[in-house]
């Protein structure tokens, strides 16, 4: 084993705004370590294992220790001798233990999953293979290459077959923590008013439209992540029209992702938005249209951008959040 994908205990006591400190455990270990945010990261610890005379599964119980130790965070650990199968491994790890797949029992240890367990399977691609008896990713390793590439596709074909036969060419991409930014707004108390989940998550998107725009950012997802008082959360991500850093099209996706959860008098602990595959501004193309509302919204963004880099970001608001 020499990847370790590692959850800590959700949610970290300080949001999101924790994780480069839990990166920094990390990093004593291996300079190869890949932020997962909100709340996770891999590890690459080939040489750390060498260097410290230690399997994974050792390491990750040092890194445990420290990690109750110096923040107070447990965590979910899982082991394999790559980034996918130290993925799935974790699902099966509770917190406060380490789930271990070994390279020799890797094939077994996928053969009874349902093929829509596998990272980047999605479910149309799922239902697909279902249709045809590949219900599991044993059924997938075992059928014929050109059977699975007529169904899916040639590269996504061999793709899916060598990684339900435990072939794992994935690898951990450090420093990956600067593709997204994200922002958190919690609640002094357990909130079941809708009207103040919204309000949150306008200030939230305002946020990040403001952040991506000062370092001339764009975002191609958005990632919704609601906390609930009972520590569980959910999460709903979704690709935009066109990459962006418009706050008005931020905001519309963060309402279009609450709305899609249908919460009913749900407590809410805390509600973040996570903006996600950055690329400069320079390089995103922009949609011409005819419709003279969003060209001044446009406009104002632009003038109200000036008004917080000299007079600071509380200078201007929308009048919700004001009032």
């Amino acid at each position: 084993m020499t990847i370790l994908c590692v959850r800590f205990q959700s949610p970290l006591p300080a949001g999101e705004a924790a994780l480069p400190g839990l990166l920094a455990l990390l990093e004593d270990f291996t300079p190869v370590v890949e932020a997962l945010p909100p709340d996770g990261a891999l590890a690459d610890l080939r040489g750390a294992e060498r260097y410290f005379g230690r399997d994974a599964a050792e390491l990750a119980a040092v890194i445990r220790v420290r990690a109750l130790a110096h923040h107070g965070v447990d965590c979910a650990i899982g082991a394999g001798p790559g980034p996918l199968l130290a993925r799935m491994a974790l699902r099966e790890a509770r917190p406060g233990t380490t789930r271990v797949v070994s390279g020799k029992e890797a094939v077994d240890f996928l053969a009874g999953k349902p093929v829509a367990a596998l990272p980047g399977v999605g479910p149309a691609t799922a239902r697909t293979l279902c249709e045809y008896g590949l219900d599991t990713l044993g059924r997938v390793a075992a059928a014929p290459l050109s059977t699975l590439q007529r169904l899916v596709g040639a590269r996504a074909g061999r793709d899916l077959h060598e990684k339900a036969g435990g072939v794992d060419r994935g690898r951990v991409v450090p420093n990956a923590v600067s593709r997204s930014l994200a922002t958190e707004r919690p609640f002094e108390l357990d909130e079941l008013d809708p009207g103040r989940h919204r309000r949150a998550l306008l200030a939230a998107a305002e946020e990040l439209g403001a952040r991506l725009r000062a370092v001339d950012r764009v975002c191609g997802t958005l990632t919704l992540t609601v906390r609930y008082a009972d520590r569980s959360a959910t999460t709903r991500t979704r690709t935009l029209k066109e990459p962006t850093a418009h706050s008005a099209a931020l905001i519309r996706t963060a309402y279009d992702l609450y709305e899609a959860l249908g919460l009913q008098r749900a407590r809410v602990r805390a509600v973040a938005l996570r903006a996600e595959a950055l690329g400069p501004a320079e390089q995103a193309s922009h949609q011409l249209t005819f419709d003279p509302v969003d060209e001044k919204l446009r406009r104002i963004e632009q003038v109200a951008d000036r008004v917080r880099a000299k007079f600071g970001p509380q200078a201007l608001l929308p009048g919700t959040l004001a009032a």
